[in-house]
């Protein structure tokens, strides 16, 4: 991890670039941040509308492995590893 740098040290420019550097990084963060957002937000839509296609066909929305799953976060066991995951012709 990058130390602060000694502000007493710095000249009025020096502050000056690193406010602008520090700026800039801030942005390009926030910038991809917003792009993972969106890509999530696609993707959440996507799993709605198939989760909404299956319950208007009759399928089941929730199986045991999701109640499963559920119970073991809510005691703290947090998920599962993918190694552990439930058959899925069950």
């Amino acid at each position: 991890m990058e130390t602060f740098p000694d502000l007493g040290a710095l000249t009025d420019q020096e502050l000056k670039e690193l406010i602008q550097q520090l700026t800039e990084e801030e942005q390009e963060l926030s910038y991809r941040r917003r792009i993972l957002h969106g890509k999530i937000d696609i993707l959440r839509a996507e799993l709605v509308n198939r989760l909404r296609k299956k319950h208007e066909v009759g399928e089941p929305v929730i199986t045991g492995a999701d109640v499963q799953q559920l119970t073991d976060i809510l005691a703290g066991k947090g998920m599962p590893d993918p190694g552990d995951e439930a058959d899925p012709a069950d």
